[in-house]
């Protein structure tokens, strides 16, 4: 069976007295919606092969590209941060009428994913966090705002593109390679100062253990020295390591990600440890 495509739509959301324009992927279905928040330098797109897993047919599907970031338009770029994307993420919910759904965020989607479950609680049918920040060492990425400090926001992303290039993580030198075409430079410090301050100080753990949906926290196999993972692990969150692979499955073994999402997908809302 030809497999049900995701609709191209663009949406026109006003926030905080702005006019977004927000790029999204869409498709209708019976079964309750998953919707999906990408991660920094990432867009939609890397959810797209959903529809090539049949694990997932019926589902209604959203994704989109957050604003600053792959076909989104923001005309405000110095307000881009974690708040102005948790607020999109309401609006695309409420564009979309979705009032019960499974959410999966990775890495800055994660994060977003996180505030936007310890809000509407409830209405979570279960959360698979990617490699989320949930504590301050998951700054890998973001914390480079305050490592190599620059003025200038064209050289700070040229040179956060050199390293995140030159790193020997899997995916690296491909994830890379595309930075410059999916994120504008002018959205990156408040993104990564937002993502810092919350992980630092906006008490992730605890919102994220006391979620009262079903949880599992994706890694990647480099990434099994987290201290946190027996933790969370022992409050009742679902680990899925995912082998072959770092900060980022979709590119590295999708797979084995996808697999680990459907059968979590598939055991229905209610919490419980595996």
């Amino acid at each position: 069976m030809k497999p049900q495509a995701l609709q191209a739509q663009t949406l026109a959301i006003r926030i905080e007295g702005m006019e977004l324009t927000v790029s999204a992927l869409y498709r209708p279905g019976p079964k309750e919606p998953i919707v999906f928040l990408h991660g920094f330098g990432s867009t939609k797109e890397d959810y797209a092969d959903i529809v090539q897993h049949p694990a997932f047919d019926g589902h209604a599907v959203i994704a989109y590209d957050a604003p600053g970031c792959g076909a989104s338009i923001c005309p405000s770029l110095d307000k881009v941060g974690i708040p102005l994307l948790l607020h999109t993420a309401r609006a695309v919910l409420a564009h979309y009428r979705v009032e019960r759904f499974h959410l999966l965020g990775h890495s800055m989607g994660g994060l977003t994913a996180l505030l936007l479950a310890d809000e509407l609680k409830e209405a979570v049918l279960s959360f698979t966090d990617i490699e989320g920040n949930i504590a301050p060492e998951d700054c890998f990425l973001s914390r480079q705002i305050q490592e190599y400090p620059a003025s200038d926001a064209e050289q700070f992303f040229a040179d956060f593109i050199w390293r995140t290039g030159q790193a020997p993580d899997h995916a690296s030198p491909l994830y890379a390679a595309s930075l410059q075409h999916k994120v504008r430079p002018a959205a990156v410090r408040g993104i990564f100062t937002s993502m810092v301050e919350l992980s630092d100080h906006g008490e992730l753990m605890e919102k994220f253990l006391e979620l009262p949906c079903r949880k599992m926290f994706m890694y990647g196999a480099s990434n099994a020295g987290l201290s946190y993972l027996g933790h969370i692990q022992a409050n009742g969150v679902r680990l899925a390591e995912i082998p072959a692979c770092g900060h980022f499955p979709m590119y590295s073994n999708p797979v084995a990600m996808w697999q680990a999402v459907a059968e979590f997908i598939r055991h229905g809302g209610c919490q419980g440890s595996e």
